[in-house]
């Protein structure tokens, strides 16, 4: 199932020059024709036609030439590679998904979508470089870099070859917030419901062999408490139900319940995650919950170190022997770079 959601939001004259457009890069053409449209919708539908093709990974840029009364114009595509080593990068990602897909074929849906979560999180670094090739599927698959876009781009590859409805979403850059730059994740489709899936931001978060899924298959709601809003609209992703964390019963309500599981992890000497749903995380909750899990680690002489990410209520524990005290720090995901920053919190 290869997903075209972007081609199928586009009227008839600019799905023509889509389509077109597509032929054209595919066959490696030098310069092919397209309907005439205005520059705006020849650069938009250069870039959303490779959001629904990633596989065309070889496309840096377009730039085109008319007669002023012609009712075409001739693009002329910018290509990272020649003809013979783009047909040799080309042979070598098909085998690359096809081989990482194999062991998945038989896993159930949201299996299939755990493991590619989670393939991005054990495989691919961040670039922060930001390299071209990192933009493209060839950066993550190929060298096992890439940035947001090659990132959301390999998950939607990924996610096409087994059979899962996904779609590339892109944010806009904010000037006040000093976002610098778009930033690019998926929606997928499982179980007839529509969720954000940031895997980017999970491999950011993710460390010492820990895989972190604060932003997997969100909701609307929790999602854009710390992403922008979107430049072309998908659909909306309205169930809060999926969330992996209240799936697998780390999502806590009560104060007992981190209690309980606080002291469970300390006596095992395990790292404990957990999602925070028991209403805001206002001072007076945010103390209780610090003082709760220091009490447990103290029982068993030691201190915790605590990182949680503010805007998903989502807590990383460790705890530590041979320190003098509670460490907190805030773990922030940095749109433009994608790198976690540790702000050590004032409580």
């Amino acid at each position: 199932m290869q997903t075209h959601y972007y081609y199928s939001k586009l009227n008839k004259q600019q799905q023509a020059a889509y389509y077109a457009m597509l032929e054209g890069l595919q066959n490696l053409e030098p310069s092919f024709s397209v309907p005439r449209l205005s520059d705006k919708e020849l650069l938009e539908i250069h870039f959303l036609l490779r959001l629904d093709h990633p596989e065309i990974f070889y496309s840096e840029g377009i730039s085109w030439r008319y007669y002023e009364q012609a009712s075409s114009v001739e693009v002329v595509p910018d290509y990272l590679f020649d003809k013979k080593k783009i047909k040799m990068h080309q042979q070598a990602m098909s085998a690359r998904v096809e081989k990482l897909a194999r062991p998945a074929m038989k896993l159930s849906e949201s299996e299939k979508l755990q493991y590619v979560h989670d393939f991005v999180c054990k495989n691919v670094q961040y670039d922060k470089l930001k390299k071209q090739y990192s933009h493209e599927i060839i950066g993550p698959l190929g060298q096992g870099v890439g940035v947001c876009e090659g990132i959301a781009k390999t998950v939607k590859m990924l996610c096409d070859a087994l059979d899962i409805w996904c779609v590339v979403a892109i944010s806009e850059a904010n000037k006040e917030k000093e976002i610098k730059y778009r930033h690019a994740w998926n929606i997928v489709r499982t179980g007839g419901q529509y969720y954000h899936l940031d895997a980017t931001f999970d491999n950011s978060l993710s460390k010492d062999e820990i895989i972190r899924y604060d932003y997997y298959l969100l909701d609307d709601g929790h999602l854009f408490c710390d992403h922008e809003p979107l430049v072309w609209a998908v659909p909306p992703c309205s169930n809060g139900d999926n969330f992996y964390y209240r799936q697998k019963k780390l999502s806590f309500t009560k104060f007992e319940e981190v209690q309980k599981r606080a002291a469970q992890a300390v006596k095992k000497g395990k790292p404990l995650i957990f999602h925070w749903r028991g209403g805001g995380l206002s001072r007076d909750v945010f103390q209780q919950l610090m003082q709760i899990i220091e009490q447990e680690a103290a029982a068993k002489g030691r201190h915790s170190r605590i990182s949680v990410n503010v805007p998903q209520a989502v807590f990383y524990i460790t705890f530590q022997e041979n320190v003098s005290a509670q460490t907190v720090v805030q773990e922030h995901v940095d749109v433009d770079g994608e790198i976690v920053c540790e702000d050590t919190l004032d409580v």
